[in-house]
């Protein structure tokens, strides 16, 4: 028997049985475990991997199966094997992969995929389906699939014939990348179904699951972790050698990759407290997840409004008298129906006294699993009881302790100590706090660092060298995805894998296909919105200079003005769109009898309010744009050139508490650059910033007296800051040269142009030197022309 990975080293016996006694044997499992337990979390796993324009090949992957399953002389189906004849199928699949003939292994590796889909042709039930495939996604890694996957997909990226073909096509169809298509499907499916973990899972797959995020962390037999094989996949469509490539699922399973070797935000939470205890450090006042979670979307004013009244206030020299209740828009407490005015039809900008905000916010990466169980007319309210006060504790930094005691001591006492934040002689206790907790911070001023080998140093030091490159290959991907953009000849062709060989003759096909290629881009945007902020935040948190590394290669890539050219449309018809066909999505359209698709159906899309999955896209790029401008003076003036604040002013219409936090959050930091007017003008959007984001000591943001806001420091700014992230990189990974091995310069010009350091008493023995070294010594010809 072959041993393909490290689980089927680890795992005695027959993996797929769970403990005597548990009255559940994943063998033959008549009463799955989600029945039990409800929906499980990956009801969607799938659900985006799929475009429609690949159901047909759905069925192309059962009759794969079943030929080969039927041909071994099996007359029983695959949910009647008991874990040993399982077991020995697929083995023999795995076989069938190290054929010569492509075309039979495209057949085993379609049968294989059927298995890693759920054998839906034997069930009856979506959850049924869901449930064999992540058994199956098990059986097949514990007996070495991905690292055969793996292989194949190499293969793949390396065929110069398939690159050079669909270099020759005039379009580029879905027919051009199927074996692609196979292999990234598989593994996208096991790495999906193995980072769940859920409460039945046996003590097996939990090792299974350890066993499997090290591989994809540590690579033992290449050099390189997986997710530098995705991103050289995307460098490499970006560049036009590989235009066949299917991004989307290259750009899904990265994403996934991520999330299960870095870990998600509960993971960073986790890893934040840890750190902090080594560090010596007090625990974190709170969790920012949490707090979002507890807070309630506002109606801040728009433009059009504040505007009216202050053209009121010309004509007829006095306010509207309005109740002051209901005067700032803001009222936290409101128990309104939160989608009344979308219900209605009412305009934002005409009825901001609405507040229809989302109250009990559900973790948006759960968002799609929960509401597939939900009833599709309404979402459930929590009733949720607000403290009163600010929803944020303050924070202080270190120069705001120093320009405070300056301050004081100038005024006060008429000299100043410089940086001195020794002396605290008069001044309130917050202070002494403050400047105590600053004092345990300064960790890195011990001595050598210590760095320690986790799946985030090692990607950095993967992706270092060209990291540029990944930067710039994601923003040109997000770029063509986007929905302001315009199609371009020389622009990249992101659709090859969701355009069909024959292109569509008749309405009711050009509206399916429309609707999908809008889908399709939906799911690209989200994918690496959400790749970019866990790369941001796993740096952050593992070296600053690693984050800054990233952002600034974002922010050369022109990374800022494509996330505001995003925002720059109808931000509330992207947010409702329905660019879905509920019927045709995975598992679904694999055990329900399809109707008829009419015009009609196709145009009501699914039955839900928003598309959470726009709505997370949102929030993930305006979260990556404020990780790019915080304390960065030279990047906030880059929203204000942009003219940002109109656009992120029109996103407030969008009534979720999160989204809303995030962009007050954009607007703060660049207020007082906007100028008196603009702030005058624009007070009930400051009374939200104040009432929503957190504050920070000696905060002026609101009355632009920053005294490191000069403009003239700009520029120095970002040279500073690339000068210590090159040192940085410098000192931690570039490796010493050794004297003895240094290359050697063959160039006469550069040899004799170096300045060398001679002793002190060389020129009163020079003459000396050159009659015994040079003069002296006879000059071997026959050994010059031996060594040319």
């Amino acid at each position: 028997m072959k041993v393909r990975s490290l689980a089927a080293l680890s795992a005695p016996g027959c993996p797929l049985e769970l403990q005597k006694g548990s009255g559940i044997s994943l063998g033959l499992c008549p009463t799955p475990p989600w029945v039990l337990q409800g929906p499980p979390r990956n009801l969607a796993m799938g659900r985006r991997l799929y475009s429609y324009t690949e159901e047909p090949e759905l069925s192309s992957n059962r009759r794969c199966f079943e030929e080969d399953f039927h041909a071994q002389g099996t007359s029983s189906g695959w949910l009647e094997l008991d874990g040993a004849r399982q077991k020995a199928y697929v083995m023999r699949l795995l076989d069938g992969l190290e054929v010569v003939n492509r075309d039979k292994r495209l057949r085993v590796a379609r049968a294989i995929l059927y298995l890693a889909q759920g054998v839906f042709g034997d069930c009856d039930n979506e959850g049924d389906v869901l449930h064999w495939s992540r058994h199956n996604c098990f059986l097949l890694y514990q007996l070495g699939t991905f690292t055969a996957f793996l292989e194949l997909l190499n293969m793949e990226i390396d065929n110069s014939q398939a690159c050079s073909s669909a270099l020759r096509k005039p379009a580029i169809s879905l027919a051009d990348s199927t074996e692609l298509r196979v292999l990234l499907s598989v593994m996208y499916l096991m790495v999906e179904s193995i980072r769940v973990e859920q409460d039945t899972d046996p003590p097996e797959w939990k090792s299974c699951r350890e066993t499997f995020r090290m591989e994809l962390s540590f690579p033992v037999h290449t050099e390189e972790p997986f997710a530098l094989l995705l991103f050289t996949m995307v460098t490499k469509f970006c560049s036009g050698h590989a235009p066949h490539f299917p991004m989307r699922k290259v750009l899904l399973l990265l994403w996934k990759v991520l999330l299960f070797t870095l870990g998600g935000f509960e993971a960073l939470q986790e890893l934040k407290v840890r750190k902090r205890e080594e560090l010596g450090l007090p625990p974190l006042p709170e969790d920012s997840i949490q707090v979002m979670r507890s807070m309630r979307a506002a109606s801040p004013p728009t433009c059009s409004i504040e505007l009216g009244e202050q053209q009121q206030q010309k004509r007829g020299g006095h306010r509207s008298r309005r109740p002051l209740v209901k005067q700032d828009s803001l009222d936290m407490y409101n128990e309104r129906d939160p989608f009344k005015n979308e219900e209605g039809g009412v305009d934002e900008e005409e009825n901001d006294d609405v507040d229809s905000g989302l109250e009990g916010e559900l973790d948006l990466m759960e968002r799609d699993a929960v509401l597939a169980a939900m009833p599709a007319q309404r979402l459930p309210i929590e009733r949720v009881s607000f403290p009163k006060g600010l929803p944020w504790a303050p924070k202080v930094r270190q120069k705001d302790i120093e320009h405070f005691l300056e301050a004081s001591r100038n005024k006060f006492i008429g000299f100043t100590l410089g940086q001195d934040t020794e002396t605290l002689i008069g001044l309130p206790r917050p202070i002494h706090e403050s400047v105590k907790t600053l004092k345990q911070v300064r960790w890195w001023l011990q001595g050598e660092e210590e760095v320690q080998e986790t799946p985030c140093e090692v990607l950095y030091r993967a992706m270092l060298y060209n990291l540029p490159q990944y930067m710039i290959a994601l923003l040109k991907i997000l770029l063509a995805a986007a929905p302001t953009s315009k199609a371009k000849t020389d622009s990249i062709n992101i659709l090859a894998d969701v355009l069909p060989e024959e292109m569509p003759i008749t309405v009711l096909q050009s509206m399916k296909l429309g609707i999908d290629v809008n889908r399709h881009k939906e799911i690209i945007v989200k994918s690496i919105s959400a790749s970019l902020l866990l790369l941001l935040k796993h740096f952050k948190l593992n070296h600053i200079y690693q984050f800054e590394y990233v952002s600034q290669h974002l922010v050369f890539a022109n990374c800022i003005p494509l996330i505001l050219k995003f925002f720059n449309q109808n931000i509330m018809s992207y947010i409702t769109a329905k660019n879905s066909i509920s019927v045709l999505d995975y598992p679904h359209c694999t055990v329900c009898d399809l109707p008829e698709l009419t015009a009609e159906s196709l145009e009501a899309g699914d039955n839900n309010q928003f598309c959470w999955r726009n709505l997370f896209s949102c929030i993930n790029l305006l979260r990556i744009l404020n990780k790019l401008t915080k304390w960065k003076h030279s990047r906030t003036m880059m929203l204000v050139v942009f003219k940002s604040a109109p656009i992120l002013k029109r996103a407030l219409k969008v009534k979720q508490a999160m989204m809303q936090l995030y962009i007050l959050k954009l607007l703060k930091i660049q207020t007082k650059y906007l100028g008196r007017q603009w702030r005058k003008s624009n007070m009930k959007t400051m009374s939200a910033i104040y009432q929503k984001v957190r504050h920070r000591m000696n905060d002026d943001w609101a009355y632009g007296n920053d005294i490191d806001a000069r403009p003239w420091d700009f520029q120095a700014e970002e040279c500073t800051l690339r000068a210590n992230i090159e040192a940085f990189n410098s000192r931690r990974y570039d490796k010493p040269q050794d004297s003895e091995f240094a290359p050697v310069d063959n160039c006469l010009q550069s040899v004799l142009g170096q300045r060398l350091e001679l002793p002190k008493d060389f020129h009163y023995s020079y003459e000396l030197w050159l009659e015994r070294e040079v003069f002296s010594q006879p000059i071997r010809w026959e050994e010059l022309l031996h060594y040319q």
